[in-house]
């Protein structure tokens, strides 16, 4: 359920291998082949396996991904088909490798930034759960209100990141976390730095410009994208440009809008999306880093705030107590 720093580096690692032996010229096959017996884990060797057999049976790459169970999430299938259709697979593998490298990294420092916060935060729940005790008081519903609450959160909000949820699920975790700042905006310019690698590449390879951005929405791993883009199918095919179709979507920044008008114009849509491709992930994985770096802060101004509740109480019942007992 939960995805580990480990299993992220290992699909970073799995990706990157492939990246380098169908770059070297090796052919899809024998480089899985070289990775079955060199896996980046154990548990990548049955699944490689799978695939294989169904390659052998005459498959193509992401079909083959997709018939040897749930084991890549669809993002990656999707972007992989992208990558197999405009013969671009080396490059869709290294984008796929910075990514899960990317985000090992930032659970990495989640992790290690959130421990400390966390003890404390969990030592501030039993101390006051303890003196709630010591006077008799409501000690159980004090522990469980404290620990509970974050508890389910945090069990919903992993739930709710599962990329192998439906399309409609995702939708609504998606509006949900746009007005969130800097995670919202985060999300969205990775979706965006996804949709441009693809759509680079598969307009390169010479596929349709329509069928070229259903794929390429389908890869930036955006419900709302994927919707935006595929309302566009009768306009475009009525004669109107991706780049009118653009602006007058709300679901892309004025950059984007600007920066792909102005390579459609040029004839250089290539060189522009590859741009817009950096820029967004750039700046995506900044936002996300911090996002990051802010959340144990929270968490320990939210264990500051719970000290100087305990403090202020113990004070309150003993002045309490020194009261009855002179009966002031």
């Amino acid at each position: 359920m939960i995805a580990t720093p480990g299993q992220l580096t290992q699909r970073a690692e799995f990706y990157y291998q492939l990246s380098q032996l169908t770059a070297a010229g090796l052919g899809l096959v024998p480089a899985l082949q070289q990775l079955e017996r060199s896996p980046p884990a154990r548990s990548y060797r049955e699944p490689i396996q799978r695939v294989l057999r169904q390659l052998a049976q005459g498959c193509a790459f992401a079909d083959a991904l997709l018939r040897a169970g749930q084991w890549l999430p669809v993002f990656d299938i999707t972007l992989i088909e992208a990558g197999e259709k405009s013969g671009r697979l080396d490059q869709c593998f290294r984008l796929l490798a910075g990514y899960y490298t990317d985000r090992a990294r930032m659970a990495r420092q989640m992790i290690a930034d959130l421990a400390y916060p966390v003890f404390l935060f969990h030592f501030a729940i039993f101390i006051l759960a303890f003196l709630e005790f010591m006077g008799s008081g409501h000690w159980l519903v004090i522990l469980l209100g404290g620990l509970l609450p974050p508890y389910v959160i945090t069990a919903f909000l992993i739930y709710a990141g599962q990329s192998k949820q439906g399309e409609a699920w995702r939708a609504w975790v998606e509006s949900a976390l746009h007005p969130v700042p800097l995670l919202g905006t985060g999300r969205r310019y990775l979706a965006l730095s996804r949709l441009a690698a693809a759509l680079e590449a598969l307009i390169s390879a010479g596929v349709t410009i329509i069928e070229a951005w259903e794929l390429a929405a389908a890869a930036s791993g955006s419900p709302a994208l994927r919707r935006a883009v595929l309302a566009w199918r009768p306009l475009l095919r009525a004669g109107q440009t991706p780049a009118e179709a653009v602006s007058a979507s709300r679901c892309f920044p004025e950059l984007f809008t600007r920066q792909y008008a102005t390579g459609e114009i040029s004839g250089k849509l290539d060189e522009t999306l590859r741009r817009l491709q950096a820029f967004y992930q750039d700046e995506g994985s900044r936002k996300l880093h911090a996002v990051a770096q802010w959340v144990p802060r929270l968490i320990y101004l939210a264990v500051l705030l719970l000290g100087a509740f305990i403090v202020v109480r113990f004070w309150m019942r003993h002045f309490q107590d020194i009261q009855n007992a002179g009966k002031f």
